[in-house]
């Protein structure tokens, strides 16, 4: 049988995972080989060959790299950077912000309303590898996004980079938008509209496309040049590779929440509509598959200002003065699993809370109003952890368990939800797999996650 891989392309490490029979009704998780990521050495492909090699050093010969299916996800290389731009905060730039997100991209500046000089300095300096612009419900207001487009086309023409745009606003302006950036030498895609009526999200197209144009265009990050000589099928971000394996789980079984904790960030995805009572309530709509990033909360990379949250006299009192020579990406040692965990179980919980909305009480003439501001997690049923720092740390289960505790006004998963591991850390290449092998990408991840077919 076949072998397929999957690379998974991180910031600091690259992981190969190789399966078995994917199209079959058994399919196999055969291993995993890691190395360094090398794309700040000038060249993706070095770190992702050695990956190659130490799962060879597992299993053997994988075969020829050019006729092995080799699939890919990455946030190397900055991730998926990208720049939104819509109308009004809560409405079109927020429904912009949610489809960035949902697709696995890193949101590193948004505006809202007219474009400003400062705004363009601003994107100047992140040089995003895809810009999203949106503006007005359909056939509503359509001068601020066509003016935003003149005012995009005149700066683009004083510079010589340029980015794809993905145009998902008002579709009466499509086409002077499309004619305005593309005289400017600007590749623009349009999708239907993320915002078409007041209150309605339509967000799945304009993920499809952020997914295809980084696809199309991640190869001309620094550092990355060089995949596309060992990648022959598609590359996706991680986070949307995760989501796609979330999006997974809910149609087989229901409602979920997943945590990807890493070095860096803790990302929350969730894929609900809550509770029917609760959406009548709802203050604004929510996109049915949700995720949310927090560069704030990582274990490694940002320990120190995890440890800042929680109270740094806090972490002396547990692990000394000294605790920060504790830290380490791979920790073995009971002090250093100790300091891990309270940091890992710290992100989960603060993570959980900005992920999650609430109840918000007003009062009027006619009294107390009671609405929900945000996210609805009360229908979640499975709960699910994946990433370096929950499926590596001893017990890791009863970490996330006892993590998912909040304020009673927030709209948290109620009863008995499932927990899971995800133990093989596996997620985020299944993910990547679903579309060409849907059936044992679940199975495998039924596997991973320990749960019965």
């Amino acid at each position: 049988m076949e072998k397929v891989l999957v690379a998974e392309i991180g910031s600091t490490t690259t992981l190969v995972n190789a399966f078995i029979g994917l199209d079959t009704e058994n399919p196999e998780f055969l291993a995993q080989g890691f190395a360094s990521t090398t794309a700040a050495d000038g060249d993706v492909g070095l770190g992702l060959r050695r990956a190659v090699q130490d799962l060879e050093d597992k299993i053997g010969p994988v075969g020829e790299l050019e006729s092995v299916p080799f699939y890919a996800t990455s946030s190397a290389a900055g991730g998926l950077k990208m720049t939104v731009h819509g109308l009004v905060p809560e409405m079109t730039a927020r429904a912009a912000r949610e489809a960035a997100l949902g697709a696995g991209a890193v949101v590193r500046f948004q505006t809202a309303g007219e474009m400003t000089g400062e705004d363009w300095e601003e994107i100047e300096r992140i040089r995003p590898n895809i810009m999203l612009l949106a503006g007005g419900v359909e056939h509503g207001d359509r001068r601020v996004v066509t003016e935003n487009a003149g005012r995009l086309a005149e700066w683009f023409r004083e510079v010589e980079w340029r980015v794809p745009v993905i145009y998902a606003g008002n579709s009466s302006a499509a086409k002077s938008v499309s004619s305005t950036l593309g005289a400017a030498g600007l590749n623009v895609r349009v999708v239907p509209n993320v915002y078409p009526d007041i209150d309605r999200l339509h967000i799945e197209p304009t993920r499809k496309a952020i997914q295809e144009v980084f696809e199309a265009h991640i190869t001309e990050a620094p550092g990355m040049q060089g995949i596309r000589q060992i990648i022959n099928k598609q590359l996706r971000p991680t986070p949307g590779a995760v989501m796609e394996a979330a999006q997974l789980v809910y149609e087989e079984v229901g409602d979920v929440l997943v945590f990807d904790v890493g070095g860096a960030t803790t990302d929350v995805h969730s894929v609900t509509a809550g509770s029917e009572e609760n959406q009548k309530l709802a203050l604004a709509p929510e996109p049915l598959a949700k995720r949310t990033v927090e560069g704030d909360l990582g274990v490694y990379v940002n320990a120190r200002q995890v440890a800042k949250l929680i109270g740094e006299e806090v972490i002396i009192k547990h692990h000394g003065p000294d605790w920060s020579k504790r830290l380490k990406p791979l920790p073995e040692t009971a002090e250093e699993i100790a300091l891990s965990r309270e940091l890992a179980a710290f992100a989960v919980r603060t993570a959980l809370l900005r992920h999650c909305g609430r109840w918000r009480h007003y009062y009027g003439s006619s009294g107390r109003i009671t609405r929900v501001e945000g996210r609805d997690l009360t229908r979640v049923r499975w709960v699910i952890g994946t990433g370096g720092a929950l499926t590596r740390l001893p017990n890791g289960l009863e970490l996330l368990s006892s993590s998912l505790e909040g304020p009673q006004d927030y709209l948290l998963p109620r009863g008995n939800p499932a927990f899971f591991l995800d133990r093989n850390y596996i997620m985020a290449s299944l993910g990547a797999l679903v579309r060409d092998y849907r059936a044992g990408a679940w199975k495998l991840l039924q596997e991973s996650i320990g749960i019965e077919n």
